[in-house]
């Protein structure tokens, strides 16, 4: 057989010869290779920049560990990074998904979490105002026949207090609806005697039902929030002794005296401790309106006069007592006030005064007209009521509307202010032609129309109508049902021996003028003549003890003084206006 030479052993032996250590060779390189992917792998568990190193593939998978997203959706998306960079758009990609929500929700709460201070609110609007409640009877407090039916529940109440009046009910009296009480029956008694509970009524040891009723009649009737609920206030007034009431209401009436007032067929009715406005036509209340009346030391005056026009965007001439009490010395700490509330200074013939120019450690800018510029901030608001009288009273809007949502609404300076004041000017003005000339009327869509214009305007009353300011902390309504408020400024009790004499001509004023008591006499002396409106038979009232007082309450009716010497205009007067008050015509 012939010998077959084995293959030679060539060049390429050494790659024949070597073909097994080959194979470990491949395999320790795919053990490297396999170590590098582990390695690759790991990286995301170090905070290093591996990705840009390592493969597309890998990376795609890798990154959205390294940029440290809130997400962790295990389904392979676009690209993350897309998200993170503003050049790339991931949105192709994402619209091949069924549910987009995954996206949008990226991108919602990305902006969820970078809004949370967007949360001030969008709308500037002012919130709406909040206004106490006030009655809703229908019958006017003050009406020509308010003297008589006083003095009439006057009498009545000075037999219950001769009779023992009525008892005081503890201070921890609160039943409910449906409980029993040992001091019910002195409720009973008491409520049966002013009418509040029927005479009929079937007796009752417990708060029931008609007596519940009774207990709303006497919070309607003391101008309470008539729940029926025994609260403080409700059981501070059940507690009033019935002489005190007797004399809130013969004080009242007296105070009503010599009252020349003519009622007609409009007119309007301002109870100073009610501290509500009454627009009263054809003898109801077309609407009562809540107020804001003078505090304790700048008491609002008594006044019978005419409203006689409406201003709209009003200016505010500022009272020489303002200017020295309130200006000056706010000027002094802050020489920026007159700017910030607008107020400017004008010096003769009208011309503006810049406020540097005037030395504030004195009293010089008492010398010169402030006034403050029409407006919201204003501080008689929009609407003014021109009703001209000797005490520079006025009825106005105010900036502070909040207060009229207080029970206890005594916190102006001598003016009142009114709440829904563009209504209650609408009711002023109708019958007056509108500012679309004939056939056009003032109603609330006109009046903010000229609000709206922001420039003043001044809108005379075709015919001016009646206004009075009373003090009646008690008086009686012609149904015979008697009301009590409080006495605010402390009217109703006789001055004690010694004391000084309340000067009510100053009524409101900043301080009390040092020559007004010997002239009160003077003043009040015409007094009696006028007393025509009264029967003859009420004369007599103001004898008794309680005589103080009803020189004090009837001082400030204007039409009395017109033939008093022109005493009462003292070139002073000016300079006792309170702050808040308007002072006179702009």
């Amino acid at each position: 057989m012939p010998h077959v030479p084995s293959a030679p052993r060539g060049p390429s032996a050494p790659r024949g010869s070597s073909c097994a250590p080959q194979g470990r060779r491949r395999a320790r390189l795919l053990g490297s290779t396999g170590a590098a992917l582990a390695l690759i792998l790991a990286a995301p568990l170090r905070a290093e920049p591996v990705a840009e190193r390592t493969d597309a593939r890998i990376n795609l998978r890798i990154e959205p560990r390294v940029e440290g997203k809130a997400e962790a959706k295990p389904e392979l998306k676009a690209d993350s990074k897309a998200e993170t960079h503003a050049d790339l758009k991931p949105e192709p990609k994402a619209e091949l998904k069924p549910d987009p929500k995954p996206t949008t929700d990226k991108a919602e709460v990305g902006a969820a979490e970078a809004a949370p201070t967007p949360a001030k609110k969008v709308s500037r609007e002012l919130p709406p105002t909040v206004y106490a409640r006030v009655s809703e009877d229908p019958l006017p407090t003050y009406t020509a026949q308010t003297f008589m039916d006083t003095m009439r529940a006057a009498e009545r109440y000075q037999i219950y207090a001769e009779a023992g009046g009525w008892k005081t009910l503890p201070g921890d009296f609160a039943p409910k609806p449906g409980d029993s009480h040992a001091a019910i029956p002195s409720l009973r008694h008491h409520l049966t005697l002013t009418g509040d509970l029927p005479a009929d009524a079937p007796p009752s040891d417990r708060y029931d039902p008609p007596l519940v009723a009774a207990v709303k009649a006497f919070q309607a009737r003391h101008g309470l929030p008539d729940s029926g609920i025994l609260g403080r206030l409700t059981l501070n007034a059940l507690n009033v002794p019935a002489d005190i009431r007797q004399r809130q209401l013969r004080a009242s009436a007296q105070r009503l005296m010599g009252s020349t007032f003519p009622f007609g067929e409009r007119y309007v009715a301002v109870n100073i401790p009610s501290a509500a406005v009454e627009a009263v036509e054809n003898g109801s209340v077309t609407r009562r309106y809540v107020a804001v009346v003078g505090k304790t030391d700048k008491q609002t005056p008594t006044v019978e006069t005419r409203i006689t026009d409406v201003n709209l965007n009003p200016t505010w001439t500022l009272p020489i007592s303002v200017i020295k009490n309130e200006i000056i010395p706010t000027m002094r700490k802050n020489p920026g006030y007159l700017a910030k509330n607008r107020i400017r200074i004008l010096g003769p013939g009208g011309v503006e005064v810049d406020p540097t120019k005037i030395d504030w450690s004195t009293e010089k800018a008492a010398n010169y007209t402030l006034r403050q510029d029409s407006g919201l901030d204003n501080s008689l608001g929009q609407v003014r009521i021109d009703m001209p009288n000797r005490y520079a009273v006025y009825m106005h809007d105010t900036p502070s509307k909040s207060l009229f949502a207080g029970s206890g609404r005594f916190h102006s300076h001598g003016c009142v202010r009114v709440g829904q004041v563009k209504e209650f000017a609408a009711w002023l003005l109708q019958g007056t032609e509108g500012p679309n000339g004939p056939g056009s009327v003032w109603g609330p869509i006109e009046i903010e129309t000229g609000i709206a214009l922001g420039e003043r305007r001044d809108i005379k009353l075709v015919k001016p109508t009646p206004v009075a300011f009373v003090y009646l902390t008690g008086y009686a309504t012609s149904d015979g049902r008697v009301h009590f408020r409080d006495d605010i400024y402390g009217l109703d009790t006789p001055a004690a021996p010694g004391a000084a004499v309340p000067d009510v001509a100053t009524t409101g004023s900043l301080s009390p003028r040092a020559t007004p008591v010997p002239r009160k006499p003077e003043i009040a002396a015409p007094r009696p003549a006028p007393v025509t409106a009264k029967p003859e038979t009420a004369r007599p009232a103001p004898s008794p003890a309680s005589a103080a007082p009803a020189p004090v309450g009837s001082a400030p009716k204007p039409q009395a003084r017109r033939s008093a010497p022109p005493v009462e205009r003292a070139p002073t007067e000016p300079g006792l206006m309170p702050p808040g008050l308007v002072g006179g015509r702009t």
